[in-house]
């Protein structure tokens, strides 16, 4: 659930950006330009920061531990390692 608020929250955040960022440019003959660039920025860091978030949900490379390793760490975190 937290997963479908935040993606929502910054999907709202960055969609705010595409609509009202040109509202708070001056009027300029080059107004479309102004308008394209905001909702052009505004798509492309929402779907760079989409890419990132995603990513750290399920990551493709995990750390690669010895099993020496994993015993110190199962020992100092009172957490035995079961046999099978």
């Amino acid at each position: 659930m937290e997963v479908f608020l935040t993606i929502f929250f910054f999907t709202a955040l960055w969609a705010g950006v595409a609509r009202f960022g040109p509202i708070l440019m001056s009027k300029a003959p080059q107004q479309d330009l102004v308008r394209c660039c905001f909702l052009l920025a505004a798509v492309c860091c929402w779907l760079f920061w989409l890419c990132c978030y995603l990513a750290q949900l399920n990551p493709l490379i995990g750390p690669k531990l010895n099993q020496n390793t994993v015993k110190i760490i199962a020992e100092a975190w009172d957490n035995p390692i079961k046999a099978g």
